[in-house]
């Protein structure tokens, strides 16, 4: 990459690489069953009947790693709206809103689902 950007530049431009980002990883932890449940449930009676899944994604994501080590007794779960057409970190990303929108509605219900637990 650094011989691509830095050979037969045009214009006389000047190209200057640094170092990149190495920030920790996150990995969810094993759901409680009240908390797996709760999120089943949120996504089928938003998602046309569908329980909630879930996946890997990315190559880190430091913030949460950084939060699971101030409180390493507390359920992270991390949702995101990678909705239809959403193009993540792409220069056309956006919002699929009908996809937002049942999250949204889903989260309040996990959210509510606490008081239960």
């Amino acid at each position: 990459m650094v011989a691509k950007l830095t050979t037969n530049v045009p214009y006389n431009a000047k190209v200057t690489i640094g170092g990149g980002h190495a920030g920790s990883g996150w990995c969810m932890t094993e759901l409680p069953p009240w908390l797996d449940g709760a999120l089943k449930a949120a996504g089928a009676e938003f998602y046309d009947g569908k329980p909630a899944g879930s996946y890997g994604m990315g190559g880190s994501i430091p913030f949460l790693c950084e939060l699971g080590k101030m409180y390493p007794e507390t359920q992270i779960v991390a949702l995101g709206v990678l909705g239809p057409k959403s193009n993540a970190h792409g220069p056309n990303e956006m919002i699929n809103l009908g996809y937002t929108k049942k999250l949204t509605c889903a989260l309040t219900h996990v959210i509510a689902s606490v008081a239960h637990s």
